[in-house]
């Protein structure tokens, strides 16, 4: 009888809204202008959209600052009710985390290419002659991703790569000291990093017409977290403006 009268008054119970359900951790990296500290304090327009994302999904989230291979080791791992945001999609990636829509679109990346190894990159008539070049230097940022196709081109480039682990600030450094020829960036990252030091205007952009679209980024979760959640951030995504 006491089974009972629990069932009975757990049947009873009324259902929790969505804003009552335990909060996502939203992880973020440390990628100025997208998302980064200030001050001590969290800015950047992509994290801000990814907030404005959240809040009208009616998804409890909590926002950290954690480093990119703690994420996804942490999404690898299965951590519960996890997420991370701005990232490309990549095969790899989908095996163990689930992906949004589409929330930014980069524009196309910049070559940034030395003060001497200008006149060298421009006696190339386009991006796959570049690559074909032994005798000039590129510059990867280790442990990145550029996107799928700048990837694969860069693994099969006859460029001397030379993959440093550090960060993009500190590759164009490399690249203002002549160290390397040129380097790949992300539009967004190379004109915040111009505006903050006034020394790095010696360094040229260049593009060609062969090189890849900009890349979407999108926010991926853990397997955990449920379809209708995804679901909302969905809808989100495709109702807010500015996407």
């Amino acid at each position: 009888m006491r089974a009972l009268l629990l069932i009975g008054a757990a049947c009873c119970l009324p259902l929790l809204p969505a804003s009552a359900a335990e909060p996502i951790t939203v992880a973020w990296r440390d990628k100025p202008p997208y998302h980064y500290l200030e001050n001590g304090r969290a800015r950047g327009f992509l994290l801000l959209r990814a907030k404005r994302l959240f809040a009208l999904a009616e998804v409890p989230a909590v926002f950290v600052e954690r480093p990119s291979k703690r994420i996804w080791r942490d999404l690898r791992r299965g951590k519960a009710r996890y997420c991370s945001i701005g990232w490309y999609r990549l095969p790899e990636r989908e095996q163990i985390a689930q992906f949004s829509l589409a929330f930014h679109v980069d524009p196309p990346q910049l070559l940034l290419v030395s003060p001497q190894a200008l006149a060298s990159i421009q006696a190339h008539a386009s991006f796959a002659a570049l690559m074909a070049d032994p005798n000039i230097s590129l510059g990867v940022v280790d442990g990145v991703s550029y996107g799928p196709i700048l990837d694969r081109q860069i693994a099969h480039s006859a460029n001397r790569v030379e993959r440093v682990t550090v960060s993009p600030a500190s590759m164009i450094a490399m690249l203002a000291a002549n160290r390397i020829d040129y380097m790949l960036a992300d539009q967004a990252d190379w004109h915040y990093l111009r505006s903050q030091d006034q020394a790095l205007s010696q360094i040229a952009e260049y593009q060609f017409g062969d090189m890849p679209p900009g890349l979407e980024r999108y926010i991926v979760c853990g397997k955990d977290v449920p379809p209708e959640e995804m679901d909302r951030l969905n809808h989100a995504i495709a109702t807010l403006p500015g996407q």
